[in-house]
């Protein structure tokens, strides 16, 4: 079955929005992964307008299931893979300044720096994957960084979804079956929801992990924490 990671950046910004440690970031974690989660997710930026690099360290030992770190691999984000040595490193393309991730790697582009990463990853023993859309000859250049998977921009998934579902899964198809055919592990993330997550799942049937942040805790305003994770978790069997 595809695991569930959750993304609790948006909890962070919510504690930060008024100061002190409410609600709690750490206790959130043990929670969520008490409640079925299969992995904790988190995208520390430079100006730790949500999770901040204490976190990082503090989440270390309460992720019992598989910790996952995004970021842009900076000198001080691989720094931190380093000393963190997570589950996985998620490399994306962003920026400092963007609100939230906005497109995959141009790994053709930037395959060398991507390689010269990856092999510093990897010598942590770390797991790598490369945040990247659903373009088959990405996936080609992809393999050629080294990388263990891809993530699968979801975005474009999302946005089409309710305009037509089977032309806005077509791609990721494709992408998918590409990078399996390459011996690349397949993750996906970015606007999966309740309403679009089932179809994924059931289309990319080597989806090994889905990492879903901003949808399923505006869900768990509505449902609970608890619930919400549950109901996640029904779409990915």
């Amino acid at each position: 079955m595809t695991k569930l990671s959750v993304n609790i950046n948006k909890i962070a910004t919510l504690r930060n929005a008024r100061g002190g440690n409410v609600p709690d970031l750490i206790k959130i974690a043990i929670d969520l992964q008490r409640f079925g989660a299969e992995g904790i997710t988190i995208h520390p930026r430079p100006d730790e307008r949500h999770i901040r690099r204490q976190d990082v360290f503090d989440l270390k030992p309460v992720v019992k299931t598989e910790y996952n770190i995004e970021g842009y691999p900076s000198k001080e984000f691989l720094q931190l893979i380093k000393e963190i040595k997570p589950e996985q490193a998620t490399l994306v393309p962003d920026p400092p300044h963007v609100l939230t991730s906005n497109a995959g790697w141009n790994a053709r582009e930037h395959k060398s720096f991507l390689k010269e990463c990856i092999a510093e990853i990897h010598s942590y023993g770390v797991r790598a994957s490369v945040f990247i859309d659903a373009d088959p000859e990405m996936m080609m250049h992809a393999k050629d960084t080294g990388t263990d998977r891809i993530e699968l921009y979801t975005e474009s998934y999302a946005s089409l979804y309710s305009a037509g579902k089977e032309k806005a899964i077509a791609p990721y198809i494709i992408a998918a079956e590409s990078a399996a055919k390459l011996g690349l592990g397949i993750n996906a993330g970015h606007d999966l929801s309740l309403e679009n997550l089932k179809y994924f799942a059931q289309n990319i049937p080597q989806l090994l992990e889905v990492s879903i942040g901003h949808a399923l805790i505006s869900d768990a305003l509505y449902f609970g924490l608890e619930n919400t994770v549950q109901l996640y978790l029904r779409q990915l069997k």
